[in-house]
Formats: structure tokens, C-alpha cells, sequence
């Protein structure tokens, strides 16, 4: 039986992360593989192909609207097909590019494409082989969820993996949820030239973010002709000739839509299933997600997990990838890292972009029973009303007493670049003060940041571009 110091059962950004930092420690490292290709969600069928895909939407859309008097272009071509291709070959250059190749340069680590499992305390079993260890990191991600829709498996349906490489672009399309990939992909296909539906079940497209930014962001997308119904309740699918139609209900009243394609964006299930998890004795919750402490610890001391399969407030590929470092040196050298959450960004990247870190006015108000909050539109921002894009807004958040800046959430042009500057801010617990006396380049969007915390202190309105 081969023995290793540690074995990571995954091969997205979690595990990798935990592969480099496992290799750095001279720790002998196998990880095992199954389901995506090397990469995991982030390369194949996450981040990499959606942005791709969106910058080609973006694309599209400003040269017919950018508002510039004097500036008339026109879409020559566009070919679907073409550009889903030129996604498609990118995601396999990256792939080999920054997984494949990095995987082989890790002299401690080898890897094992098959399905893992447990059975023993320290055993694997993997393509009937068996492995031992004295340490493990789960790693194996998620899968998107199908809800119990009546009539939905029958009438057939698209997740995100699909929807990155349909080759022929519907005519129609329902998006039954919101959320990030839900108002991605509706904008991203809408953009294409696709009527996009999107089905929520709650009031809000976000409600993570600020309610005034959401509710910005979801007058945007009605005005490009996207239709959004909130609090719907979907009660089942069936087909109708050629199209599928979805049934659903709002304040009781039944409504149908159809559609070419139905786009599930209802979440994700942690991929925990057939791990032998029961074997181990870890323990999982009610999604069916890993529960870990603060060090990326099971309830089997030994095992450790990070990324979507586990129960952290947070599921990025981001914080994929620092959990799995992290995880890799407690593992390995019995420390006890941890991230802090709250200052963590997150950013969805419809155009505007929405991106956020720290407290909203809700989630300050509930923690404290007070909020000093403000809001300011790039209306205000120089550099936003030169690009004709002042459609959107910053709110901060601050203490009311020592002016600590708390959270700062940003719809705008590449509001999750800008997000960046907050996130330090907010990490290091600056005030306003230090804000207030910064020298920002002007003209720059990154200037908004000052502007709203100027707005504590000042009336913005009565201010001179170079204040």
C-alpha cells in the first residue's frame, strides 16, 4: 500500500492551492481527480468561460450604446458559435497552462484521475487501489442544484456547464434564479441578442448586497430588456410543441412562460456523496456540506476541507484557494490559520458590476442597532460622468462613534477592481480621515471612494473637482 503525508481529494482551486503549499513543505502529496477536468469549476466552467463570454456580451453592447454624440458603429457580424469556440480553446490553453503544467513542477505532489473514497481512518480507495495517510483535504467542490420542479427532468434543462457551451443560441431563455450566475448569464445572453426571463423566489436579485444597489442593478436590466419576476413560486415544466413552459405562481395569481431553454441558477449541492464520509465519522449538514471549524477542520481531526463542499460563509474561488493554503500548513505543521470573512469581496460581474466587502446598513444595524450610512451616486464621480456611464452608485458604512470604515458595496463600471481599495480599508480599519486626507488620481473612478467619504463630512454638491 503506498503511504503519502497527505492526501487531497479534489482538483480545483482549493486542492491546488493546498498542493503548492503541501509541495513547498516537502510534504509527499497525492491528489485525486473525478468529474471536472484538472481545475475544477473556476477554469472549466466558472470564472474563466463565464467572464469570457461576458466581455463579449460588454463588447457588444457599447459599441451600440455608449452615448458619445458624434460616435455612430455597427455590428458588422456576430457568430454565436465563434465566439462560444474562441471561450472553449481558452479554457483548455488555461487549463493546461496554469493546472496541467503547474501540477507536473510539483516534484512532492502526483496525481490520480478517479472516483476516492474512505474505508478506513486513514485509507482511501481509489480505481481499487488503496492509499494511506496521515492527513487529508477534502476538495471536491460542488454541483449545480435541479429543484424539485415537476415535470423539470423530463422537459430537459440547462446549468451553467451546458449553458458555456451551447452551440446554437436560444431565442428564448428562462433563468430560474438570480443571484451571481443567475443575472450573469441573463445579461450575458440577453446582450447576444436572446429575451431572457429570470424566475427569483425572494424580492431581491442580491440580497446580500444593499437593497439600493440591487434594486439599481435590477432597473438596468430591465431597461436592456431583460423581464425580472420576483417572488415567484414555480410550480412545474412541460413541453408545448417546441418550446418548454414553466408554470409559476406570484401573490397566489398563476402565470406561464416559455422559452427554447431553461437555465437553472438555483444554487449549488456539495458534492459529498459517495465519499464514505460516514466512515470517517465527518460530519455534514443539512445542504449536505462538510461542517468545518475556523482552521478548515472536520469533526474528524485528521481531515480537513475547504472550498464549496464545506459549510464557509463564504464559497469563492478566492477563497478556495486561501483555505486550501491554509488548510495544507495546518494539515502538515499542527497551526491553527484561519481568514476573517467579513473582510473578504465579493463581486458579480453583470455590467455595472456589483461588488461589496464588510458590513451592509442591514447587517450593521442588526449588530449594533445603528448604522452611519451613505450613499453616492457616480453621478458626482468626474471620471464616470466623462465615460457616460454615471448610472451607479457607492454607499459606505461606517462607525458611528470612531469613523472606522465597515463595509463599502459598489454598483459600476468594474466596480470589482475598485472593490480592492475598499477591501484594505477595511481590512486594516481605516477611518474616513485617512481617506479624506488621500490623494486619489483624478480623473478615476477609484475616486468615488473618497467622494463618499467625503459625503460623512461635507456636502459633495458644494465641492470643486480637485476637493
Amino acid at each position: 500500500m503506498k503511504k503519502f503525508d497527505l492526501i487531497i481529494i479534489g482538483g480545483g482551486a482549493g486542492a491546488f492551492a493546498a498542493a503548492i503549499r503541501a509541495n513547498e513543505l516537502k510534504a509527499r502529496t497525492v491528489v485525486i481527480n473525478a468529474g471536472l477536468p484538472i481545475g475544477g469549476t473556476c477554469v472549466n466552467v466558472g470564472c474563466v468561460p463565464s467572464k469570457t463570454l461576458l466581455w463579449a456580451g460588454e463588447t457588444i453592447h457599447h459599441a451600440k450604446h455608449h452615448d458619445i454624440p458624434g460616435i455612430e458603429l455597427e455590428i458588422k457580424k456576430f457568430d454565436f458559435q465563434k465566439i462560444v469556440e474562441d471561450e472553449i480553446a481558452l479554457v483548455e490553453r488555461l487549463r493546461k497552462e496554469k493546472y496541467e503544467k503547474v501540477l507536473k513542477n510539483l516534484e512532492h505532489v502526483t496525481s490520480i484521475e478517479g472516483k476516492a473514497k474512505f474505508v478506513s481512518q486513514n485509507e482511501i480507495k481509489v480505481n481499487g487501489e488503496k492509499l494511506s495517510a496521515k492527513k487529508f483535504i477534502i476538495a471536491v467542490g460542488s454541483t449545480a442544484n435541479v429543484p424539485s420542479i415537476e415535470g423539470i427532468r423530463e422537459v430537459g434543462f440547462l446549468t451553467h456547464i451546458e449553458a458555456l457551451k451551447i452551440e446554437k443560441q436560444p431565442k428564448e431563455l428562462v433563468v430560474i434564479g438570480a443571484g451571481p450566475l443567475g443575472l450573469e448569464f441573463a445579461q450575458m445572453y440577453a446582450r447576444f441578442g436572446t429575451k431572457v426571463t429570470i424566475l427569483q423566489r425572494g424580492i431581491s436579485i442580491f440580497p446580500h448586497s444593499e437593497k439600493e444597489l440591487t434594486a439599481r442593478l435590477a432597473e438596468i436590466l430591465l431597461k436592456e430588456g431583460i423581464t425580472i419576476k420576483a417572488n415567484v413560486e414555480i410550480k412545474s415544466a412541460r413541453k408545448k410543441a417546441n418550446k418548454k413552459v414553466i408554470s409559476y405562481t406570484i401573490d397566489g395569481v398563476q402565470e406561464e412562460v416559455s422559452a427554447d431553454e431553461i437555465l437553472l441558477a438555483a444554487g449549488k449541492t456539495p458534492n459529498t456523496q459517495g465519499l464514505g464520509l460516514d466512515v470517517v465519522d465527518v460530519e455534514i449538514d443539512k445542504r449536505q456540506a462538510v461542517v468545518v471549524n475556523r482552521n478548515f477542520q472536520t469533526s474528524n481531526k485528521q481531515i480537513f476541507a475547504v472550498g464549496d463542499v464545506t459549510n464557509s460563509p463564504l464559497r469563492l474561488e478566492t477563497t478556495a484557494g486561501r483555505e486550501g493554503t491554509l488548510a495544507a500548513e495546518n494539515a502538515l505543521k499542527n497551526t491553527t490559520l484561519s481568514i476573517d470573512y467579513n473582510v473578504v469581496p465579493y463581486a458579480i460581474f453583470t455590467d455595472p458590476q456589483l461588488a461589496g466587502v464588510g458590513f451592509t446598513e442591514e447587517q450593521q444595524m442588526k449588530q449594533m442597532g445603528t448604522c452611519a450610512c451613505r450613499t453616492v451616486s457616480f453621478a458626482d464621480v468626474p471620471k464616470a460622468i466623462i465615460m457616460h456611464r454615471t448610472e451607479g452608485l457607492i454607499k459606505m458604512a461606517i462607525h458611528p462613534q470612531t469613523k472606522q470604515i465597515m463595509g463599502v458595496h459598489i454598483l459600476a463600471p468594474n466596480a470589482g477592481e475598485l472593490i480592492a481599495e475598499a477591501m484594505v480599508l477595511v481590512k486594516n480599519k481605516n477611518t474616513i480621515d485617512d481617506v479624506v486626507n488621500s490623494l486619489p488620481m483624478f480623473p478615476t473612478l477609484s475616486e468615488a471612494i473618497k467622494i463618499v467619504a467625503l459625503s460623512f463630512v461635507k456636502d459633495i454638491s458644494k465641492l470643486s473637482c480637485c476637493i
